[in-house]
């Protein structure tokens, strides 16, 4: 990257890190920057300190928290009937959004979205009520048959894991097979007792289905949605006590034969289920589930704390989230930014006045990935299930496919592919990043929400990246007033270190190379000449172009 631009310096131990911001990608309200990369032509530089802006972001990479494996969205199968469509129809354009979404090459034009949560049979985004074991009573699952879904399901999932290998794929179902439940229906009801056992080994069919096709999942749940129940399209009900039956039954299963790898995800449900079902779930079967996921539909991301304190060392995942026809492009974006995507925002609380900011997003309460809901649909929230009432107003998807042949992306991939650029692997095969410590001062504080985080290099004598996304929203409305956008003049306080940028209202993702400091607050590496403009290990002797 800027490769037109290196310079060379050279560092020794104790000396201060000049660090320097070369890689700035920024969406505005006004939609004049959409995801745009703005390579300034000459760099940011972190200098000695001095007066702070209106807002300070102070960064401190000592405090280091989760990996985030990344950001995406559910390919239903009405996603993947569009999408497949769409590849028929006109290949170059499905090629290019393929990559547009899910590249995850360092610097490329594009959001490396690498987390997708695929339903195990039909859902409210299907075409038909179907799964993969018709015949009653077949507890043997003789008659299992993956193909049951759509072919189009996995010819586009294997075409985005050619694309992105990083690629985590998550599947889960709406609803056992309709003859193991009270309701003899997938549509409602909930799973008799007598086939608690047996819809274990149907989960485990599953993931041997999906093996088959070169798809090994990298996790699964038990049941999306566990504490809803709708006639009109395929959900279920499922107590605590059994949710936890099947998940033992099911890691035994998976530990004994070759999956042993693959995550189970309890839950999977909105954040005011937190006391009622995720704690008590993780209490019944702590060695089953590797963590939890949850939904935005009620309750609020705070609630993600109460588990966080129970089960401090289990991952949790925010796995849902849709857009709805006709909402405000901004208003929404504010919203996934601060409930989701991202994490510390000011408050002016006493608490908060003392640790400088308060927790706000999902990632900032322990969440590993954020994901939406369809990843595709068409400007009418089509096709879904006949009869279903799950989107009164229409659903919106991540990416909206028209019919004839070209596609548009919506404010949910502007707030993903915004924070996917802080955390996406820098090196090829190297590790995604991990949220650290950030607080935020200054007079205009209360505008910002900033997350902050670090990755890792292959190479471990090449700079760490050092990255922030940040939301300013400081458009008036914020605080009751008028309709008045303005940007925020802001400092940025690294390693001792002070760094100056100028946000507009929007959000704002950019990223500097820096030696890595311990937790003792002493840097890691002596001495060694770096290029300014991605980190890398250079050659031992002063160069300028």
């Amino acid at each position: 990257m800027h490769s037109s631009c290196l310079s060379f310096l050279l560092l020794f131990a104790g000396s201060a890190a000049s660090q320097q911001i070369w890689d700035i990608w920024q969406t505005t309200w006004d939609r004049s920057g959409l995801f745009t990369s703005l390579a300034p032509s000459t760099p940011i530089n972190f200098v000695s300190p001095s007066a702070i802006g209106s807002a300070d972001i102070v960064v401190d990479d000592t405090s280091v928290f989760q990996t985030v494996y990344g950001f995406g969205g559910s390919l239903t199968d009405s996603a993947a009937e569009l999408l497949s469509n769409l590849k028929t129809q006109n290949s170059n354009n499905y090629w290019a959004l393929l990559d547009y979404l899910f590249s995850p090459t360092d610097g490329a034009n594009a959001a490396g979205l690498n987390y997708i949560r695929v339903p195990l049979g039909a859902s409210d985004f299907s075409a038909s009520v179907y799964n993969y074991d018709e015949t009653s009573g077949d507890t043997s699952f003789n008659n299992f048959n993956i193909n049951a879904a759509p072919s189009y399901v996995f010819s586009v999932l294997q075409d985005i894991m050619s694309v992105n290998s990083y690629l985590k794929i998550h599947v889960l179902p709406w609803s056992p097979p309709g003859w193991m439940k009270s309701s003899g229906s997938m549509n409602g009801g909930s799973l008799s007792s007598n086939y608690v056992t047996s819809y274990a080994t149907y989960l485990f069919k599953c993931l041997q289905g999906f093996q088959s096709k070169g798809l090994t999942p990298y996790a699964i749940s038990i049941q999306n949605e566990p504490q809803n129940s709708d006639t009109t399209y395929p959900s279920c009900t499922m107590p605590v006590a059994v949710e936890a039956q099947i998940g033992m039954a099911l890691r035994s299963m998976m530990n004994n034969n070759g999956f042993g790898a693959v995550r189970i995800i309890g839950f999977d449900h909105n954040w005011s289920g937190v006391s009622s079902y995720a704690i008590p779930l993780l209490q019944a079967a702590p060695n089953s589930f590797a963590g939890v996921a949850f939904h935005c539909y009620e309750g609020t991301v705070s609630e993600q704390a109460a588990f966080q304190a129970a089960f401090p060392d289990k991952e949790i995942y925010f796995t849902e989230c849709t857009g709805s026809l006709g909402s405000d492009w901004w208003s929404d974006i504010k919203w996934y930014m601060n409930n989701i995507f991202i994490g510390e925002k000011f408050s002016e609380s006493l608490f908060s006045r003392l640790i400088g900011c308060i927790l706000e997003g999902a990632l900032s309460y322990g969440a590993s990935t954020g994901l939406m809901w369809n990843l595709a649909l068409d400007g009418n929230g089509d096709p879904f299930l006949p009869g279903s009432d799950s989107c009164g107003g229409g659903c919106r998807g991540i990416v909206q496919i028209n019919n004839d042949g070209t596609y548009s992306v919506n404010q949910e991939f502007y707030s993903m592919a915004q924070a996917s650029k802080g955390i996406i692997p820098k090196d090829v095969g190297g590790p995604f990043g991990q949220r650290i410590g950030v607080t935020i001062g200054g007079t205009l504080a209360s505008t910002l929400t900033v997350g902050a985080y670090v990755t890792g290099r292959v190479n471990p004598t090449d700079w760490l990246r050092y990255s922030i996304v940040v939301l300013n929203e400081n458009d008036g409305t914020s605080t009751g007033g008028a309709w008045d956008p303005v940007a925020v003049h802001t400092t940025i306080e690294f390693q001792g270190m002070q760094a100056s940028y100028t946000f507009p209202v929007g959000v704002t993702t950019l990223w500097w190379f820096a030696p890595g400091t311990s937790l003792n607050g002493t840097k890691e590496e002596s001495y060694t000449l770096y290029s300014e403009t991605d980190g890398k290990q250079q050659q031992p002797f002063h160069i300028i172009r």
